[in-house]
């Protein structure tokens, strides 16, 4: 359904790590503006870097969908290692931010197999200043994550609108 938020785990039960759920609200996705997201994840493994993560980003235009370039970081673009980013963002020996610490859920390498779930909770958009191929629309995105060999495959589809 193009113009509605959708998922699917499109690792076809193969892969170690399977996103169980997932839930955004408002839809569309409203920048700047709050993202409600729940959600639940399984690990059948420990994940440890380097994790590489994949991610094909396509917008709606007309009946056609464009595969956007990764430009700056954002688009359809290939993150070598996951971990080595996380650290950039929460630096290794200081605690996970909220909601995160109060669930228990990582947000350093090496994560421990077992399941990780994320209730109804709130983030705030910034204010963005996103090029003008990332506004207003439909897309359809891909993420591969893998170390060697795939360990998780998800696909979502969501509208944005920016003010």
């Amino acid at each position: 359904q193009v113009g509605g938020f959708s998922w699917e785990d499109c690792g076809n039960g193969k892969d170690p790590v399977v996103l169980q759920s997932l839930s955004v609200a408002p839809d569309p996705i409203s920048i700047p503006g709050s993202l409600r997201i729940s959600a639940s994840v399984s690990s059948r493994e420990a994940v440890a870097s380097p994790v590489k993560v994949l991610v094909v980003v396509e917008k709606a235009l007309g009946d056609l969908w464009i595969q956007l370039p990764c430009i700056d970081g954002m688009g359809s673009c290939t993150y070598d290692d996951v971990c080595a980013i996380l650290d950039n963002f929460v630096p290794p020996g200081t605690t996970c931010p909220e909601p995160l610490l109060t669930y228990g859920i990582p947000c350093h390498c090496p994560f421990k197999a077992g399941s990780y779930s994320l209730p109804a909770s709130d983030f705030l958009l910034p204010d963005m200043e996103l090029p003008s191929w990332m506004t207003n629309g439909n897309y359809r995105v891909r993420v591969t994550v893998s170390r060697g060999e795939e360990i998780a495959c998800i696909k979502l589809s969501f509208s944005l609108k920016s003010q």
